[in-house]
C-alpha cells in the first residue's frame, strides 16, 4: 500500500490556513512573503556589517554632468566621511571647481530612525540653508543624484524583500527590493543588485512615486582598501525620464586621517576654503 509523506512545513501551513479560514495557497503565499522579507533583511544586514569599522575617509572626486544631448560640465570636489557608532555616518562635500561653485559645501548627518540632518552652504549668498525633509528628493547641486542619495545606507530606513539571483556586471548577485520607510522619500522603491561574494552594490534602480523607473545607478571599478573595504571608483547615475546623467569618478581615496565629529559641525561650513 502506498503511503504519501507530507512534510512538516506543509502540515503546519495547512493547519494554519484551516484555523484562519484562509485557502491553503493564501497561507503558502504569506509564508513565502515572510521568508523573502527575512532573506532580504539578512542580505542587507550582511552588506552593512561587511562595511563596518572603516573609521574616517577623505576622497577627491570628479563630477561629470551630462545633459540629454551629451554636453558635459565638470566639477571637482572633496568628500570627507566619518563613521559614527550607533548612528548614521557624517559626510562633508566641498566643491573646489569650477569658479561658480567653488566654496559651496554640503553637510549630512545620517540617522537610522530619525530624519537626516542636511545643510547646504552657498558662498555667493554667504548663507547656510538647511535641507527640509520634504525637499530631500530634489537634485543635489544640479546632478542626477538626489539629496537623499547622499546619506549613508542604514538598515532601519527600508523594508526589504529578496526577489531573485541573477548576473550583473559579470558577477552573480542577489536582487533585493528596498522600500523606503520615510514618507518624504522621492522613491516608491529601489531595487539593488548585491554581489554574492563580497556583498558590494553593483546596480540600483530607483522608481518614482508612480512606480515608474526613474533612474539607474551602476557602480564599477571596485578597489579594496585596508584588505577589507571595497569602494567603487566609478558611479554612473542615468535618469531615464530626462536623458541626463551624472558620473562620480573617485580620483583619490584615503582612510584613517584622524577626522572627528568637530570636523562635521554645521558651524564649519562658513569657514571652509
Amino acid at each position: 500500500m502506498l503511503q504519501h509523506k507530507i512534510s512538516r512545513p506543509g502540515v503546519l501551513l495547512l493547519a494554519a490556513s484551516l484555523l484562519l479560514g484562509l485557502p491553503a495557497h493564501a497561507a503558502t503565499d504569506n509564508a513565502d512573503t515572510v521568508a523573502s522579507q527575512e532573506k532580504g533583511l539578512q542580505i542587507a544586514t550582511e552588506q552593512k556589517q561587511r562595511d563596518s569599522g572603516w573609521g574616517d575617509s577623505e576622497s577627491k572626486v570628479l563630477m561629470i554632468l551630462r545633459d540629454a544631448s551629451g554636453n558635459e560640465s565638470i566639477r571637482r570636489m572633496r568628500t570627507l566621511a566619518l563613521e559614527v557608532p550607533d548612528d548614521g555616518d557624517k559626510s562633508l562635500i566641498i566643491f573646489d571647481e569650477p569658479r561658480d561653485v567653488r566654496g559651496s559645501a554640503f553637510l549630512s548627518h545620517s540617522h537610522p530612525t530619525a530624519e537626516d540632518d542636511q545643510w547646504l552652504y552657498l558662498p555667493a549668498i554667504n548663507r547656510t540653508r538647511r535641507i527640509a525633509s520634504r525637499n530631500k528628493s530634489g537634485p543635489f547641486m544640479a546632478s542626477e543624484f538626489a539629496y537623499e542619495d547622499m546619506a549613508s545606507f542604514e538598515l532601519e530606513k527600508y523594508h526589504f524583500r529578496y526577489l531573485r539571483e541573477e548576473e550583473v556586471n559579470g558577477v552573480m548577485s542577489y536582487v533585493i527590493e528596498r522600500i523606503p520607510a520615510d514618507p518624504f522619500s522621492g522613491y516608491s522603491k529601489t531595487i539593488a543588485w548585491v554581489d554574492k561574494e563580497h556583498y558590494r552594490v553593483q546596480k540600483i534602480e530607483f522608481y518614482d512615486k508612480k512606480q515608474s523607473l526613474l533612474k539607474t545607478l551602476v557602480a564599477s571599478d571596485y578597489q579594496l582598501f585596508q584588505d577589507k573595504y571595497w569602494r567603487p571608483m566609478l558611479l554612473k547615475m542615468h535618469n531615464h525620464q530626462t536623458g541626463k546623467s551624472t558620473d562620480l569618478v573617485v580620483e583619490e581615496l584615503q582612510f584613517d586621517l584622524g577626522r572627528t565629529a568637530a570636523d562635521f559641525d554645521v558651524n564649519v561650513l562658513e569657514r571652509l576654503r
